[in-house]
């Protein structure tokens, strides 16, 4: 029989101790949960002790600088319950700011762009995409895809193709006609960018 194993930084997770492996991964889910709170709070809650200008250097990597400027009161405007007063794209950017704060060394991040303008969606993968960092990102996006070093393409629960962004269009498999389809249906897909901008990154697409 077949063992599979998950391991971070070498080490198998089940000898983790909780505490170590939460501390270590940062979650952008899918579907964030917001508090009947502040802007600054629901940004803060990625780490409690973090200083204003810690979550004030988050808010502006997450592109949320411009948002917070056009609420009545900035960072301190209540969003409503499940951030009712935000719009998808801006909840997003919320959920964003939160794990770029706490930034931990292992990244998930699950359909976290997909309610974004492309130009937006390119400047928060900068902060994201870091140094020292492994993401892995869930995406249908293809040009969220094809910045990570690493993808692999599911297709009825299987991983059909894996491989860089590259690699895959050389295929001519499924992702190529997908990424074809995709440039033909936008205005304009953002530009690919090439493999170092983005070490220990990982796309599932799905």
């Amino acid at each position: 029989s077949s063992v599979s194993l998950v391991r971070l930084n070498g080490q198998d997770l089940k000898g983790l101790q909780l505490k170590s492996f939460r501390a270590a991964v940062g979650v952008v889910p899918q579907d964030l949960v917001l508090f009947n709170d502040t802007l600054e709070y629901n940004i803060r809650y990625g780490r409690l002790d973090a200083s204003p200008e810690e979550v004030t250097a988050a808010a502006e990597r997450a592109q949320l600088t411009p948002v917070a400027a056009s609420l009545s009161d900035g960072m301190q405007t209540l969003v409503g319950e499940r951030g009712l007063k935000l719009s998808g794209g801006e909840k997003q950017r919320v959920s964003l700011a939160r794990a770029l704060l706490k930034d931990p060394a292992v990244m998930l991040a699950d359909e976290a762009t997909s309610a974004l303008d492309p130009a937006t969606e390119a400047a928060i993968m900068e902060g994201l995409l870091a140094p020292g960092r492994t993401s892995v990102l869930v995406a249908h996006r293809l040009a969220t895809a094809a910045r990570c070093d690493r993808i692999a393409v599911m297709r009825d629960g299987r991983v059909s193709e894996v491989g860089t962004h590259d690699e895959l269009l050389a295929s001519g498999g499924w992702y190529a006609s997908a990424w074809a389809q995709q440039a033909q249906q936008a205005d304009a897909l953002i530009e690919y960018v090439p493999t170092d901008f983005a070490p220990q990154s990982t796309a599932e697409v799905r």
